[in-house]
C-alpha cells in the first residue's frame, strides 16, 4: 500500500473516478470506490481532493476539457484561412460530441448529470469554446473575409445557433439519418451571413 500511494497522481485518480462512474453511475459512486479501484485508502483520494465535491468537479472538468483542447489547435491554425477553420472548428465540435455520446453513452449520460451539477464549470466551457470561436471571427473580419462590426457577439450568435449539434440535450438527434446534411445547410447559412456585407440590407 505505502509505495502504490507514493505514485499516486490526481490524473490517476481522475481516470479511476472515471471508470468507477461508468460503473455505478454518479449517484452511487463513492470515494471509497474509487479508493478500492486504485487499490489504496479513501484518505489518499482525499489528499488530492478535499471533498467528494471537489473530485466530482474535476473529473468533469477533465471530461469538458477533452474537448476544448481538441478544437485548440483548429482555432489557433493562423496558416489557414478563417472561413475553413470556421467549417472544420463546428464540424470537429459536432464530431466530437456525436463521439462521446455514441461511443460511451453511459458514460454521456453520467456527465451529461455531473455536469448538471456544475453551473460554473459549463459555464467555464462555454466561454472557452467561445472564446476559441471568436478569435476565428476576429481573424475573419481582420482578413476582411467577414463582414462582422462585433466579432464577440458573432461568435456567441454562432455557438448558439449551432447549438442543436452540439447541445447534449438533443443528443438523441445526433445519429438520425441526415442530419450531417442538415449541419452543413446550416453552417453554410451562417457562413454567408457572415460573409454579406452590411451595405447589402436584408
Amino acid at each position: 500500500m505505502p509505495a502504490t500511494s507514493e505514485i499516486l497522481t490526481a490524473e490517476r485518480i481522475l481516470e479511476a473516478t472515471e471508470e468507477v462512474l461508468r460503473r455505478h453511475g454518479p449517484a452511487k459512486a463513492t470515494v471509497v470506490d474509487v479508493a478500492r479501484a486504485l487499490g489504496v485508502s479513501h484518505g489518499s483520494v482525499y489528499r488530492h481532493f478535499r471533498t467528494k465535491a471537489a473530485l466530482r468537479e474535476a473529473v468533469t472538468k477533465r471530461w469538458l476539457d477533452r474537448t476544448t483542447q481538441e478544437l485548440a489547435g483548429i482555432a489557433a491554425d493562423a496558416e489557414r484561412d478563417p472561413q475553413t477553420r470556421l467549417r472544420e472548428w463546428l464540424a470537429a465540435l459536432f464530431a466530437a460530441k456525436r463521439r462521446k455520446a455514441g461511443g460511451d453513452p453511459e458514460l454521456f449520460a453520467t456527465y451529461s448529470v455531473l455536469a448538471g451539477e456544475a453551473g460554473e464549470l459549463v459555464s467555464g466551457h462555454v466561454a472557452e469554446l467561445t472564446g476559441q470561436l471568436t478569435g476565428i471571427v476576429r481573424a475573419g473580419a481582420e482578413a476582411g473575409v467577414f463582414a462582422v462590426a462585433d466579432p464577440v457577439t458573432a461568435a456567441r450568435a454562432l455557438f448558439q445557433a449551432t447549438g442543436r449539434f452540439h447541445d447534449p440535450g438533443y443528443a438523441k438527434e445526433w445519429e438520425r439519418p441526415g442530419v450531417e446534411g442538415e449541419f452543413e445547410a446550416v453552417v453554410d447559412l451562417l457562413v454567408r451571413g457572415l460573409r454579406r456585407s452590411p451595405q447589402d440590407g436584408q
